[in-house]
């Protein structure tokens, strides 16, 4: 299930935030923020597609880099929740 969750989380972020030909990698651990990636609009997209395809409902104490920062901090996230 981990595989799934980053594959979908992966392509929803390379589909809408990477738009730069540089970019076209991204390391699961890279912070989303820092590399300019996504910005705060760029968190808000990315909860509701978290909300949309896992069928999560976020509380405002729970939209933090430190589950929201990384591909992998997402996919713990997720995995957290849907557990």
């Amino acid at each position: 299930m981990q595989i799934d969750i980053e594959q979908k989380v992966r392509q929803f972020i390379t589909d809408n935030f990477l738009f730069r030909e540089d970019r076209a990698s991204l390391t699961d651990s890279e912070s989303l923020l820092e590399a300019g990636v996504i910005d705060s609009t760029g968190v808000l997209e990315l909860v509701a597609f978290l909300e949309t395809e896992f069928g999560l409902a976020f509380g405002d104490a729970e939209m933090v880099p430190e589950n929201l920062d990384s591909i992998s901090r997402i996919v713990s996230y997720v995995q957290g929740k849907t557990a």
